[in-house]
């Protein structure tokens, strides 16, 4: 097999990944799995090739914002929970955050102040 033939095998065999990945909801493994190549070559392929690596960056965004329309979806139907998270990772600017307040009480004798 030639060099050109070899290279369009694995164009080929990276363009059926980049299709597993969606349709396996980003599931790496099962991308792999489908696709018939293993993480290692997934890996490989990630580190040496860039438009590779942006194919599977732009799988991974697509899942996100179908993730986020879920979401939206979610506190547009009043349901509590949806409502809570976004204010809790969007609103934190506007105070939506979790605290968590400790008052560490020890004994007076039990203190040791250093070079004294």
């Amino acid at each position: 097999m030639t060099s050109t033939q070899n290279t369009q095998k694995t164009d080929k065999k990276k363009k059926n990944f980049i299709e597993a990945l969606r349709n396996n909801l980003g599931h790496i493994s099962n991308a792999c799995e489908s696709a018939n190549i293993s993480r290692k070559t997934y890996y490989n392929w990630i580190d040496k090739d860039k438009d590779f690596k942006e194919d599977v960056d732009h799988v991974q965004d697509s899942l996100l914002d179908l993730a986020e329309s879920k979401l939206l979806e979610n506190i547009e139907n009043n349901e509590n929970t949806a409502i809570i998270f976004y204010l809790k990772t969007k609103g934190k600017k506007r105070g939506y955050i979790e605290k968590q307040e400790l008052e560490v009480v020890k004994p007076i004798d039990d203190i040791v102040l250093d070079g004294i």
